[in-house]
């Protein structure tokens, strides 16, 4: 099995997002793919096996260390770098478990870019058990969160728990008991909990809990970001169409991760970053 490593939503030559990406002709076994994920310990492996002799028709079924997801954005962006040094820049269709999506990949004098197009995103107003339970995990209080952005259950492709802080600092100091985070996630259903600070109409700081999977944190999340997307839309923020989210910084990966959406409610939103290939 070739297993390809690349840092998706890097920052010049530095920062992002390892994943692991497998490209077959022939699928592996669910087992199988689970034992590889675990023994890259990377927050998600892709496996990508080809349709078709076109090179461009993919199924693609991801796995974190513990558990299968059924989408991840920065896998899917390294993915695309993948696909784009395997059979050249352009476009790729990609089945996952519940949707149908596209990578693209392109060269720059920057390195190597790819851009997804996310599935459909939806967000729902949070129930007070799971506001209970996320407040708790990290030992926050209601008056740490920021009003202009409630707590809420938002999806693109999979579903999150996104919290608005109020300060930077609450940010930065992030901490949590991963075996408390882990049943927490599995009880509500969820893939990860967002803490978000708005820097400005645009432009948020972001981390990412992932102990549904097994990591403690990600440090570029391209499936919430999507999700987070859809739910500013659904609240009529005044995204102006595009976003920046800043990842990682908190933990020495400092990412980037940018979004363009439209105000077509619940439509795909497009993610992308630059790839840094850690062969």
């Amino acid at each position: 099995m070739d297993i390809q490593r690349f840092a998706a939503f890097a920052t010049g030559d530095a920062g992002g997002n390892p994943a692991g990406v497998v490209l077959s002709d022939t699928a592996y076994s669910e087992a199988e793919m689970a034992r590889v994920a675990a023994e890259v310990g990377y927050s998600e492996t892709a496996f990508a096996v080809a349709q078709d002799n076109s090179g461009k028709a993919w199924r693609v079924r991801y796995f974190s260390p513990e558990s299968e997801v059924p989408f991840c954005g920065h896998a899917t962006i390294a993915l695309g770098a993948a696909l784009g040094l395997h059979a050249g820049p352009g476009e790729f269709d990609l089945t996952l478990n519940n949707a149908a999506i596209t990578v693209a990949a392109q060269t720059s004098e920057a390195g190597m870019q790819a851009s997804l197009s996310s599935p459909p995103t939806q967000s729902q107003a949070i129930s007070d058990d799971e506001l209970a339970d996320a407040l708790a995990l990290f030992g926050f209080e209601q008056g740490d969160l920021d009003p202009r952005l409630a707590p809420a259950r938002i999806h693109g492709g999979a579903d999150h728990i996104v919290l608005a802080l109020k300060a930077r600092s609450q940010l930065a100091g992030m901490s949590y008991d991963l075996d408390q985070g882990r049943e927490m996630m599995r009880k509500h259903g969820i893939v990860t909990i967002m803490l978000v600070v708005i820097a400005g109409d645009q432009s948020f700081d972001v981390r990412n809990a992932f102990a549904s999977g097994g990591v403690l944190e990600d440090p570029a999340t391209g499936a919430a970001a999507a999700a987070f997307a859809g739910y500013l839309r659904d609240q009529a923020w005044p995204h102006g169409g595009k976003l920046t989210l800043r990842q990682g910084e908190d933990m020495g990966q400092p990412s980037l991760i940018q979004v363009e959406l439209d105000d077509t409610a619940g439509a795909p939103v497009r993610i992308s970053g630059r790839v840094r290939d850690m062969a």
